[in-house]
C-alpha cells in the first residue's frame, strides 16, 4: 500500500475506494489537489512598519550626498513644474479686449475668463517612467529581427558540407560581387591560367576569421564551389600582366590565387577591403608572440601547479574576438518575453489632449461665376466680357434630409462684376444705411478687411449643399421669369436700362429667384475615406416657388426633385460655376464666422476665406466644452398672416426690417451689431427679408445674425419694422409720389431676456400700427386684454408674425437651473446675506441641468463648483452637496462616452484657487473630507457606488490640487513633514479606512466599482510619494494592504497585486527602497551574514516597497495556478521595466537593482527545495499529485526565469550589492554562504530558445 504522508486517514480511505473505478482520473486529482492545498495553511504576512524615510534621509544626508550614486538615494530636483501656457488656432483671442470690463453677470464673467487664461499643466519631469514598461520613453524593447540560433546538434552530419557555410552565421556577409577566378594546375604555366566567373562572399565566421566563398550565381548553394581563409593570407597585389583589373593573394605557404574584377572601381574596393583584414590579422599575430614571450619570461618557479601560460596565451586573442562576437548584436533577454514581443498598448490610457474647437470634415466651397443666358456687354473697357443685365445674389446652406433640418448657417456671396455692381451705388433710400456698395479695404475688423468673401470653409454633416439665388425686387416672379426666359422681344440694353431704374429706387430690397442642389453623399465624396470628388456638379438652377419658401418646403422638395413625373420643376437657363475641394495644407487667409483671422494669416490679403457656423442639434453626442469667445443670435423671419387685417389700404409687397435696440424710448437708435450682406459693411443697424411680390400672407426663409453686447439687459429687444413697397416705375408720376418707396404698415417686438435668461425657439407676436414710447411694457398678454391708448394693434392683438431664434453664443446659456445658481451665487459675492440651506438648494437644483449644456460649459461649471467648495466655512452639507453635484456631472459623462473630456478639464483647466475666508481650507482638505462624509453615509449606496466608480476624478483633482498648493504657495522647498497641515493627513487616512471595506467586502457586488477604486488610490498614493511626507504614505500604503487575507479569493488578490504594481511603478522606485547599507554592530553582521538578502523584518523595514511586494510574492506562490501567475507577472513586469530603463543601464548601477530584489532569488531556492520534498504520487502507472504543489515549482522556475540570470558572478563586492549574469550560459549558479546549487533554466517553456 503506497504511503501518503500529506493525506488525512479519512481522505486516503475515500481515494484509495475509487481509485478501481474507471474513468475518475480526472476526479481523483481535483481530490487530491484540493486535500493537499487544504493541508498546507496560508499565513498573513507579518505587518512590518515602514521606517520614518524622511527622518532616515535627514540623519544620513552626508552619507548620501557623498555617495557618487546619490542621483539613486534621493529624488531630483524641481521634480515638479507648473506650465502655464495656451495655443490657439487664431492670430489673437477670440475674447474683445474690454470684454471682463463690460461684463455684469457672474456668469459671463467666468466664461470669458475661462476662455481667455492660459492652461495650467502640472508637470511631472520624469512622468514617462511612472507606468509599466511600455510607457518608457525608450520604445525598442522589440528588436526589429531577432537572430535565429543554429546549434552543433540540429546540423545534420550526414552531409558532407564544405566549412565554407559556415559564412551565413554570426559575424554575416561583409563584401560580395562577380570576379573571375584562375584555376588552379601545375601543369599550365601562369600567363596560360584559365578564369572562370564565380560570384564571391566575404564573410566573418564565429570566431572572427574571414572566408572568401566562391559560388556559381548569387545564390548561396550548399556546395561551394570553392574557399580562400584569409587566416592564411599575407598579402595582396595587382598583377595586371596576368589579366586587366587582376590581383593575387599570397599565403603563408608561398601559394597564391589569382583573382580578377570586372571594372577597375570594384577591384579597388576589393583591395582594400582585404588589405584590412590581412593587416588586422598580422597584427593579431604579432601582439600573441609578445605576450607569448613576456609571459615566458615571468614565468613562475612552480611550474608544476602554475603551468606555463604560452599555450594559454596563444589563443587568447581568439578567446578575446569570441567574446566580441557573442557581444556583437546580443539583445536584452527581456526582448524574448512574449509580452514585450507582444507590446500590446490597449491598457494604457491615450495622452489627455487640451480642449479644442470642434472640427469635423471640412472643405471649401469657392463661388467662382454666375451667369444667365441674357448677356450685354455694360461696361466701355475692352476686357470686360458680357455680363448679367441686372443683380444677382447667391447663398449657400447645408441641408440633413435624414433628420429633416437645416445644419449650417447661411453663407452669401456677391458675384457681380464691378460694373453691376456699380448700379447699386445710387441707391439712396433712407433705410439702407451701411448697405451701401463701396470699395474693398475701406475700414477693418480685427485686422481684416470688410471685403466680401467669395469662398466658404465648411464643416461635412450634411448631404446635401443648397445653393438659393436672389436678385433685386423690381415685380412679379412670373414677369422676372419671362424677361430671362425669351428675350426675343426685349433687347439686353433695355432690361439693363429698367434693371438700372429698379435699382436707384429699390437696391436694397432682394426677392427669391430660383435655386440648385447638390447630393454630398453620392456625389461630394467618392469613397468612405473622405476623397472629394471635384466632378461632382449642381442641378440645373430651379424656379423659386413663392410659396415653398420655408426650409420645410425645402427639405420636401430636396427629396423629391430627382423624380420629374411627381414635380414640375421649371428650368431656368442659367450657369453655376461653384467648385468645392478639400482643404490645401497650406491653407491661408481664412476667417472665423466671427470674422477673427485664423493662423496662418497674411495682413495684406485681399480674398478671403470665411467659416461658415454648424448649426449641430441639441444632443449630447454633438456637443463639447466651448473653448472660445462667441455671442451670436440667428432671427428667422417665418410668417406674416395680414389678409385679414383692415388697419392698412395696402399691405401686399411687404418687407420686413429687422433691428436690434437697447432702449424703447423715443429717439432710441438700433445697434449696429447685424451682420451685412456682400457689398456693404460687416455690421449694419438693420436688415432686409426677401420681398414676395402682391403676397398678404408672406413666408419669409432669411437668416439674420447678430453679433449680441457682451451685457444684456432688460431692454435689449429686437423690433420688426413691416414696409410695404411699391414697386411699380411711372415715368409720367410727380417726383413727390415717386419717392414714396416704402410705407410703414405695422411694427412687432420682442424682448430677448425673460427672467434673465435669453428666450429662444418659435415665437408668435401681435403687431402694432403704431409706436408708442415704453412698448416693451405692452409686449404681454396681460397689457394686450386690458388695452391701451398708447398701441394700436392689428386684428386684435392676435399673434400675427412668426418668428424663431436660435442662440449660438459661448456666454450665455438657456438653462434655468444653472442661471439660477450662478445668479445666487453672485448674489454671495456681492455681500448679500446669505440665507441657510439656500445654496443647498440651487446646488440640488443643479441635477436636472441638461445634459448638452452640462457638456457645453463643463469647465465653467466645474471650476465654480470647486470654488463653492473652497470657500464652504461650516457647512458641511454645503460641501457635500457641491460634491454630490460634481459626482452627478462625472457619471453623467462617463454614460454618454465623454469622460476623456473631464480628463482634460483636470489637466488643462482645473485650478485650486485660495479660500476667501481666513478659516476656509484649501480645496483638497475640503474635498478628502467629504469623499470620506459621502462613503460613510449608509443610506445612499448609489451615490456611493458612483463615488466609487469614478474615483479616478476626485483623486487627480487631490492630487493637482496638492501640487498647485505647493507650488504657487512656493511650499515645495519646505521639509516633506511640515508642507501638509496634520489635519489633512488625518483626514486622509480617513478616506482610506472608508475605502478599504468597499472594495474588500463589497467586491463581489459591485466588482468594477471596487477595481476602480484600488487602482486610483494606488495612483493617488503614487502621487502622494511625490508630494508628501513618505513615511506617513508608506503607512497608508501598508494600512491598505493589511485589509486584505491569504484567504482571500482571486478578485482580490488581483486588485492587490494590481495596487502594488501601480505603487511600485512610481517613476523613483529605486530611491524609495533606499537602496544603501545600514550599519549594524561587528557581531550582528556576523551573525546576519546568511540573512544578508533574505526577506527579515530588517529587510522588508528597510527596504519597504520591495520587501511588501516579495513577501506578498512568496505567500502567493503557495497558492493557485491563477494566483502564482499574477504574482509572478508583477515581479516579472517590474524587472522588464528596470532593464529598460535608460536611468539605469549603467553596470554599477545594475548592481544597485540587483541587491535590492535579491531576496526573490532565495524564495526560488525555496521553492525548489519545496519540490524536491514533494515528490509525485504513483500508483500503479498513474502519477498523481503533479498538477498542484509541483507546479508551482514550474511556474516559479519560469516566471522567475529573468530573475535568475541577475544573479551576481561575484556575489560579495565591495559595496555589499549584486552585478548581473551573462545571458549565454544554460545553467545559472545560486550562490550564498552555506550552499552552492545548480538550478536548470527553462528557455524552451518560457523564452522559446532552445537549451544547450
Amino acid at each position: 500500500e503506497p504511503s501518503f504522508p500529506f493525506l488525512p486517514s479519512c481522505l486516503l480511505r475515500k481515494f484509495t475506494k475509487r481509485l478501481s473505478k474507471p474513468g475518475t482520473a480526472a476526479e481523483l486529482r481535483q481530490s487530491v489537489s484540493e486535500a493537499v492545498r487544504s493541508s498546507f495553511v496560508l499565513e498573513k504576512t507579518k505587518v512590518v512598519e515602514p521606517l520614518d524615510y524622511e527622518n532616515v534621509i535627514l540623519q544620513r544626508k552626508v552619507q548620501i550626498y557623498s555617495d557618487p550614486l546619490r542621483d539613486l538615494l534621493i529624488f531630483p530636483i524641481e521634480d515638479v513644474s507648473v506650465i502655464i501656457g495656451r495655443q490657439r488656432r487664431t492670430v489673437q483671442s477670440t475674447v474683445p479686449e474690454d470684454a471682463l470690463k463690460k461684463a455684469q453677470s457672474l456668469f459671463v464673467k467666468e466664461c470669458i475668463k475661462t476662455y481667455s487664461s492660459d492652461w495650467h499643466v502640472v508637470n511631472y519631469k520624469y512622468e514617462e517612467y511612472s507606468g509599466d514598461f511600455r510607457m518608457l520613453p525608450c520604445k525598442s524593447f522589440r528588436p526589429d529581427k531577432i537572430p535565429s540560433h543554429v546549434f552543433e546538434i540540429d546540423e545534420d552530419f550526414e552531409k558532407d558540407e564544405d566549412s565554407s557555410s559556415l559564412c551565413s552565421q554570426k559575424g554575416g556577409v561583409i563584401k560580395q560581387g562577380w570576379l573571375h577566378r584562375a584555376n588552379v594546375n601545375s601543369t599550365i604555366t601562369v600567363t596560360m591560367k584559365v578564369f572562370k566567373r564565380r560570384y564571391f562572399y566575404l564573410s566573418q565566421l564565429t570566431d572572427g576569421s574571414y572566408i572568401l566563398n566562391s559560388y556559381k550565381d548569387e545564390k548561396i548553394s550548399k556546395e561551394s564551389k570553392g574557399c580562400i581563409f584569409l587566416d592564411a593570407c599575407n598579402d595582396v597585389v595587382q598583377c595586371p600582366k596576368m589579366r586587366r583589373y587582376a590581383f593575387e593573394l599570397k599565403t603563408i605557404d608561398k601559394y597564391s590565387h589569382y583573382l580578377a574584377a570586372e571594372t577597375e572601381q570594384e577591384m579597388e574596393e576589393w583591395l582594400v577591403t582585404l588589405r584590412k583584414i590581412i593587416q588586422s590579422n598580422t597584427e593579431s599575430l604579432v601582439q600573441e608572440k609578445k605576450d607569448a614571450v613576456e609571459s615566458v619570461q615571468g614565468q613562475s618557479i612552480n611550474t608544476y601547479l602554475h603551468p606555463s601560460p604560452a599555450g594559454c596565451k596563444q589563443c587568447a586573442w581568439r578567446n578575446q574576438l569570441n567574446k566580441l562576437s557573442r557581444n556583437d548584436g546580443r539583445q536584452n533577454l527581456f526582448s524574448f518575453d512574449p509580452e514585450v514581443q507582444r507590446l500590446d498598448f490597449s491598457g494604457i490610457e491615450p495622452d489627455v489632449k487640451p480642449f479644442e474647437e470642434k472640427c469635423s470634415r471640412r472643405f471649401v466651397v469657392c463661388c467662382q461665376d454666375f451667369s444667365l443666358n441674357l448677356l450685354a456687354q455694360l461696361s466701355d473697357r475692352s476686357e470686360g466680357g458680357p455680363t448679367n443685365v441686372e443683380p444677382f445674389f447667391l447663398s449657400l446652406a447645408l441641408f440633413d434630409l435624414k433628420n429633416n433640418c437645416k445644419i449650417s448657417a447661411d453663407f452669401h456671396v456677391d458675384l457681380n462684376p464691378p460694373s453691376v455692381r456699380d448700379m447699386l451705388l445710387d441707391n439712396s433710400a433712407s433705410g439702407a444705411e451701411g448697405t451701401k456698395g463701396r470699395s474693398p479695404g475701406d475700414s477693418l475688423v480685427h485686422g481684416v478687411p470688410e471685403s466680401s468673401a467669395r469662398c466658404g470653409v465648411r464643416t461635412v454633416s450634411s448631404p446635401w449643399n443648397v445653393q438659393r439665388s436672389l436678385l433685386l425686387f423690381q415685380g412679379s416672379m412670373e414677369a422676372m421669369a419671362h424677361t430671362n426666359f425669351s428675350c426675343v422681344l426685349q433687347t439686353a440694353q433695355k432690361v439693363h436700362k429698367v434693371a438700372k431704374q429698379v435699382c436707384s429706387r429699390l437696391g436694397q430690397y432682394r426677392m427669391p429667384f430660383g435655386w440648385a442642389a447638390r447630393l454630398v453623399t453620392s456625389h461630394l465624396f467618392k469613397d468612405s475615406q473622405g476623397t472629394l470628388d471635384a466632378e461632382g456638379k449642381f442641378s440645373p438652377l430651379y424656379k423659386q416657388d413663392s410659396s415653398k419658401l420655408s426650409n420645410e418646403d425645402m427639405l420636401k422638395l430636396l427629396a423629391e426633385y430627382k423624380k420629374p413625373e411627381k414635380t414640375k420643376l421649371q428650368v431656368i437657363p442659367a450657369q453655376l460655376n461653384i467648385v468645392i475641394k478639400d482643404i490645401p495644407l497650406d491653407f491661408t487667409n481664412c476667417v472665423t464666422a466671427s470674422y477673427i483671422p485664423i493662423k496662418p494669416f497674411e495682413k495684406s490679403c485681399e480674398d478671403i476665406a470665411v467659416e461658415v457656423e454648424e448649426l449641430v442639434p441639441e444632443v449630447a453626442k454633438y456637443c463639447y466644452p466651448f473653448t472660445v469667445y462667441k455671442n451670436h443670435l440667428y432671427v428667422y423671419p417665418l410668417h406674416l398672416k395680414y389678409e385679414n387685417q383692415k388697419v392698412f389700404a395696402k399691405a401686399r409687397n411687404i418687407a420686413v426690417c429687422v433691428e436690434f435696440r437697447d432702449s424703447d424710448e423715443a429717439d432710441a437708435r438700433p445697434l449696429k451689431c447685424i451682420y451685412g450682406k456682400p457689398g456693404g459693411h460687416l455690421l449694419t443697424t438693420n436688415a432686409y427679408a426677401a420681398v414676395l411680390h402682391h403676397n398678404q400672407s408672406p413666408e419669409f426663409y432669411d437668416e439674420i445674425k447678430i453679433e449680441l453686447p457682451i451685457h444684456l439687459h432688460q431692454k435689449h429687444h429686437l423690433l420688426f419694422t413691416f414696409y410695404h413697397v411699391s414697386c411699380e416705375i411711372n415715368t409720367k408720376a410727380t417726383s413727390k409720389k415717386q419717392d414714396t418707396v416704402e410705407t410703414q404698415v405695422g411694427y412687432a417686438w420682442v424682448p430677448l431676456l425673460k427672467d434673465g435668461r435669453i428666450v429662444t425657439l418659435e415665437r408668435h407676436l401681435p403687431v402694432s400700427s403704431n409706436l408708442p414710447p415704453g412698448y416693451l411694457g405692452l409686449g404681454d398678454t396681460e397689457s394686450r386684454k386690458v388695452g391701451s391708448m398708447d398701441a394700436k394693434w392689428v386684428d386684435g392683438a392676435k399673434p400675427l408674425f412668426k418668428i424663431r431664434i436660435h442662440l449660438d453664443s459661448t456666454i450665455y446659456t438657456q438653462d434655468m437651473h444653472l442661471h439660477k445658481f450662478f445668479q445666487y451665487c453672485q448674489l454671495v459675492q456681492a455681500g448679500a446675506k446669505e440665507v441657510p440651506g439656500e445654496l443647498v438648494k440651487y446646488l440640488k437644483c443643479l441635477h436636472a441641468m441638461e445634459i448638452q449644456v452640462m457638456i457645453q460649459f463643463l469647465p465653467v461649471i466645474l471650476m465654480q463648483l470647486f470654488r463653492v467648495l473652497t470657500n464652504v466655512t461650516q457647512e458641511d452639507e454645503v460641501a457635500v452637496n457641491c460634491t454630490m453635484v460634481l459626482l452627478h456631472i462625472v457619471s453623467k459623462c462617463h454614460e454618454e462616452g465623454l469622460d476623456h473630456y473631464l480628463r482634460s478639464f483636470i489637466k488643462y483647466v482645473f485650478r485650486a484657487e485660495k479660500p476667501s475666508g481666513t478659516q476656509a481650507k484649501m480645496t483638497h482638505e475640503i474635498l478628502v473630507l467629504s469623499m470620506a462624509t459621502i462613503l460613510k453615509q449608509s443610506a445612499d449606496f448609489l451615490a456611493i457606488n458612483k463615488l466609487l466608480k469614478y474615483s479616478w476624478f476626485f483623486f487627480e483633482a487631490l492630487a493637482k490640487s496638492m501640487a498647485m498648493y505647493l507650488l504657487e504657495e512656493n511650499k515645495i522647498k519646505l521639509p516633506r513633514g511640515q508642507r501638509f497641515p496634520d489635519s489633512y493627513q488625518h483626514a486622509l487616512h480617513s478616506l482610506l479606512l472608508a475605502i478599504i471595506p468597499h472594495v474588500t467586502i463589497r467586491y463581489n457586488e459591485i466588482p468594477e466599482e471596487s477595481r476602480n477604486v484600488n487602482f486610483s488610490l494606488a495612483n493617488f498614493l503614487k502621487r502622494c510619494l511625490t508630494f508628501m511626507d513618505r513615511g506617513f504614505v508608506f503607512n497608508l500604503i501598508n494600512d491598505y494592504i493589511s485589509g486584505f487575507s491569504p484567504k482571500d479569493p482571486k478578485l482580490l488578490v488581483e486588485y492587490k497585486f494590481e495596487f502594488l504594481q501601480t505603487i511600485c511603478n512610481h517613476e523613483h522606485y529605486i530611491p524609495l527602497n533606499l537602496p544603501m547599507t545600514f550599519s549594524k554592530p561587528k557581531l550582528q553582521r556576523v551573525q546576519d551574514v546568511n540573512l544578508e538578502y533574505s526577506l527579515t523584518d530588517e529587510y522588508c523595514r528597510h527596504h519597504f516597497l520591495v520587501g511588501m511586494l516579495l513577501r506578498e510574492a512568496s505567500v502567493a506562490l503557495q497558492d493557485n495556478y491563477d494566483i502564482r501567475y499574477t504574482a509572478i507577472s508583477v515581479l516579472k513586469n517590474l524587472l522588464i521595466k528596470h532593464a529598460f530603463d535608460n536611468r539605469y543601464q549603467h553596470k554599477v548601477r545594475h548592481i544597485l537593482l540587483v541587491g535590492l530584489l535579491f531576496p526573490a532569488v532565495r524564495i526560488h531556492s525555496d521553492v525548489h527545495s519545496l519540490e524536491t520534498k514533494l515528490q509525485p504520487m504513483v500508483f500503479g502507472k498513474t502519477r498523481y499529485f503533479r498538477r498542484d504543489l509541483p507546479a508551482l515549482c514550474q511556474d516559479w522556475a519560469r516566471g522567475s526565469l529573468f530573475l535568475l540570470f541577475w544573479v551576481p558572478e561575484n556575489p560579495h563586492t565591495n559595496s555589499g550589492a549584486l552585478c548581473p549574469l551573462s545571458v549565454q550560459p544554460s545553467l545559472c549558479l545560486l550562490k550564498n554562504t552555506t550552499c552552492l546549487k545548480i538550478v536548470p533554466l527553462d528557455f524552451c517553456t518560457f523564452v522559446g530558445l532552445r537549451a544547450v
